[in-house]
């Protein structure tokens, strides 16, 4: 999945190193956390700011500027405490584009302010493209009304191609992302189940998980608006 790579404009282009210590300082990183940015990280680049005044859209209460940071990686592996610690540290809705040997694939988390303290944000779980090559083509920026919908519309392109229902078709972004978590938690389960069954001997006992797989199969199925899932696989 290449699609969510956009062509973002050249009034947005930013383009400022953003050292690893200031990252550190927001975050409150411990030790550990620290070593996953020495490990993995080689450099953060602040490297577009889209805002009103870049874009021509106008801000929500909600997103008032959008903020894409490009990381080149150390090794072709990046852990999600270290999206998390960026995305604590930066007070902006962000999408990552990471690049590593000749690769690049986009990550981003839905994000909120919370309702219970406006000055701190909730953070979804991560959704991710494939890796592509460096010169794939980027797609022009989704049509939007305003910044909120440009997010809508960046961190979906960002989700797995999952069928949709009639009923899912209108839900907001809120709705969607919950969906998309649901998701990934009930095909993990699928994947415990099946590998239990795969362990077990006893007839009786067969039956019984078997039993459990199907219905964990056709909540899978109710979630996606897919069709009947014949087989899962791993994340």
């Amino acid at each position: 999945m290449t699609a969510a790579f956009f062509d973002y404009p050249k009034a947005a282009s930013f383009g400022r190193v953003v050292p690893k210590n200031r990252i550190y300082e927001h975050a409150g990183a411990g030790t550990a956390l620290r070593d996953l940015f020495v490990t993995q990280v080689d450099q953060i680049v602040w490297k577009y700011k889209l805002a009103p005044e870049t874009t021509n859209l106008a801000a929500t209460k909600a997103v008032s500027e959008i903020q894409v940071f490009g990381i080149s990686l150390r090794t072709g592996k990046l852990d999600d405490d270290v999206l998390r610690a960026i995305d604590r540290a930066i007070p902006f809705p962000l999408i990552f584009e990471l690049s590593w040997s000749g690769k690049r694939k986009a990550v981003g988390a839905f994000k909120r302010p919370s309702e219970a303290d406006a000055t701190k944000w909730v953070v979804s779980a991560y959704f991710a493209t494939d890796w592509a090559p460096d010169d794939a083509p980027r797609r022009p920026l989704p049509v939007a009304l305003n910044l909120g919908g440009l997010y809508d519309a960046l961190i979906t392109a960002l989700m797995p191609e999952v069928a949709a229902e009639a009923e899912h078709i209108s839900e907001d972004i809120q709705t969607r992302v919950a969906r998309m978590e649901a998701i990934r938690t009930k095909t993990r389960e699928v994947d415990r189940i099946k590998a239990h069954l795969a362990r077990e001997k006893q007839f009786n006992k067969r039956v019984a998980i078997n039993a459990e797989l199907r219905a964990a199969r056709q909540e899978l199925e109710r979630l996606s608006g897919a069709a009947p899932v014949a087989a899962t696989t791993n994340e």
